[in-house]
């Protein structure tokens, strides 16, 4: 007897509508949880999320869009018969196939941790701008699932995993005290008088200067300089040094290169 159409393609219909029913869901939920933020931020006097709200709030919607397309997957998958045997035939070695996984995933299930522990955890937020070990500057332009994003500046993109950043040592320059003095080094000439340039240095925004080092090559002089909260430190400390150096130059206590 001939089969019917639903018959011969039954199940793949099937599993094609779970699907599609699933990716609809999960962008349904998606554009809800937009829409709860941006509710929150219409009532805040900024009118926009925090940098730690929107941290959390971007790897919620990835695990929940992520979770969701794997439950429709499976449940596609389940739609197949043969599957369903396959899947039986699996579940009864699933120790070994818990080995097996483990071992090939191990990676990637360490990255997916770190980045649910860095997204609640928050060491860094997007915007922050970052040192991550010895060789990673830059601000923070996303936190996904298993890569942190970093801006070095120079027009390259840093791919940090995850689980760098919660093993190595990691400075979030836009934390902690926003008012705090910042700090910048000089050398001096090894014959240079000290206390000249400190008396050279110390006016206007300059709070301190300090002699650090003193080496047959030179003076280490460490520059502090007030700074207004919220201002942008990076560009301060670049100006104060600039300056620093530009007042030692001028008076030939400067080191040369």
């Amino acid at each position: 007897m001939d089969q019917t159409f639903w018959q011969q393609h039954g199940d793949e219909i099937s599993a094609a509508i779970t699907l599609a029913v699933a990716i609809g869901i999960a962008v349904i939920v998606d554009r809800l949880l937009i829409g709860r933020a941006v509710k929150a931020a219409t009532r805040l006097d900024t009118g926009e999320l925090s940098r730690e709200a929107r941290t959390r709030l971007r790897l919620i919607r990835r695990l929940l869009f992520l979770l969701i397309i794997l439950i429709g997957v499976a449940l596609a998958l389940s739609q197949f018969a043969s599957i369903k045997r396959f899947a039986t035939g699996v579940l009864a070695s699933t120790a070994v196939l818990g080995i097996i996984i483990g071992f090939a995933a191990r990676q990637v299930i360490a990255n997916l941790v770190a980045g649910v522990v860095v997204a609640f955890t928050q060491p860094i937020r997007i915007g922050d701008l970052v040192s991550i070990g010895d060789t990673v500057h830059g601000r923070v332009t996303d936190i996904s699932l298993t890569y942190t994003s970093v801006d070095a500046g120079d027009g390259s993109l840093i791919m940090v995993p995850n689980e760098k950043v919660t093993t190595d040592p990691v400075v979030n320059h836009s934390a902690g005290n926003h008012s705090a003095p910042i700090t910048v080094e000089v050398w001096l000439r090894p014959d240079a008088d000290v206390e000249a340039a400190r008396k050279a240095l110390e006016h206007g925004e300059v709070t301190s200067a300090h002699l650090m080092e003193l080496t047959p090559e030179g003076a280490r002089l460490q520059v502090k300089a007030a700074i207004d909260a919220g201002g942008d430190r990076e560009a301060h400390e670049s100006d104060l040094r600039e300056r620093a150096q530009g007042v030692l130059r001028e008076t030939g206590l400067l080191r040369s290169p």
